[in-house]
């Protein structure tokens, strides 16, 4: 009885922040307009502050694990391989191919990953998990685009090289995680009027992660063909962790990083698969769906994988 509590003091929170944001949009104290500016606030400013802070302020080489990366970033290659092959065999229009595939790997690491991280394993599982995820963003990102753009190749949906670059080179959450690992692994001092500064600003990043996506949540969203957005929410939440885990297992990670691993392998779909599905001529539907779906059952898919990492001691 003590485990499970446990457990639900670590998923419980993050979820009643979300459901609060709910709330508060039902009862009209925050609107679209709002959300969105939150959004951008969160996504450009709060969580880049977050993570350079985080990470600038740790030891680098007490918290890097390079086969905790490698192993994650191949459990993501992984899925993405399986389920755009399985998307191209069944046959499925090019608009629904990349979305159903973006949707199975790539998770909402910064908004979800992290708070479950903090919770679970305190301020050294946010360090480490947002490190992990400094050098896991360029991979989803690569194969994100990839898997929306491939389908639709010859079509004249192309994008330049100027959209690639921007995509990795002039991500927030990229440059954010690449400074502050580079302070760190040059251990340079953080000034004291610098690290409070930051830790006061950074301080609403999750939260206000949290409002904005129980803000956005709606039911009506969960629309077309729920088939697809069972199968892709499932291969998100079930088949990269276990795949994660086999690749954890495999590279000697244990211990905490283990943990982390498999926690961030299980987010729920990225909110920004929705936006990306827009922009890349990809079934917008369908993705809202996906990220939908997985984040409901994610509070369920959480509780049993911390039940399974605690009672082996993680």
């Amino acid at each position: 009885m003590a485990l499970f509590l446990d457990i639900l003091n670590i998923v419980l929170p993050v979820f009643l922040v979300i459901a609060l944001g709910t709330l508060l949009r039902r009862l009209e104290l925050i609107d679209a307009a709002f959300l969105r500016q939150t959004n951008r606030l969160v996504y450009y400013v709060c969580l880049p502050l977050l993570l350079f802070y985080k990470i600038g302020t740790a030891d680098f080489g007490q918290n890097f694990n390079l086969a905790l990366v490698a192993a994650t970033i191949g459990a993501v290659a992984t899925v993405f391989l399986l389920t755009y092959s399985w998307a191209a065999l069944r046959g499925y229009p090019p608009a629904v191919r990349g979305v159903f595939s973006q949707g199975a790997f790539r998770g909402n690491i910064a908004y979800i990953g992290l708070a479950i991280a903090l919770n679970a394993y305190g301020e050294t599982g946010l360090t480490r998990a947002g490190i992990l995820m400094g050098f896991l963003v360029p991979f989803l990102n690569l194969f994100a685009i990839t898997a929306l753009l491939w389908p639709h190749r010859g079509s004249g949906n192309e994008h330049g090289t100027r959209f690639w670059l921007r995509q990795f080179l002039l991500n927030p959450l990229i440059l954010a995680s690449a400074a502050g690992i580079l302070w760190s692994w040059l251990a340079l001092p953080m000034p004291v009027l610098l690290e409070r500064s930051l830790k006061i600003s950074s301080s609403m990043a999750l939260p206000l992660a949290l409002i904005a996506i129980g803000g956005g949540f709606s039911l009506q969203k969960l629309r077309g063909d729920l088939s697809l957005t069972i199968a892709a929410s499932a291969g998100k939440l079930l088949l990269l962790p276990l795949i994660a885990l086999f690749f954890l297992r495999l590279l000697g990670v244990e211990g905490l990083d283990l943990g982390i691993g498999v926690l961030i392998a299980g987010t729920p779909a990225a909110t920004a698969n929705y936006i990306m599905a827009q922009e890349l001529h990809g079934d917008a539907e369908l993705a809202g769906s996906i990220v939908m779906l997985s984040t409901l059952a994610s509070a369920v898919t959480y509780t049993i994988a911390l039940y399974l990492l605690r009672t082996s001691g993680l």
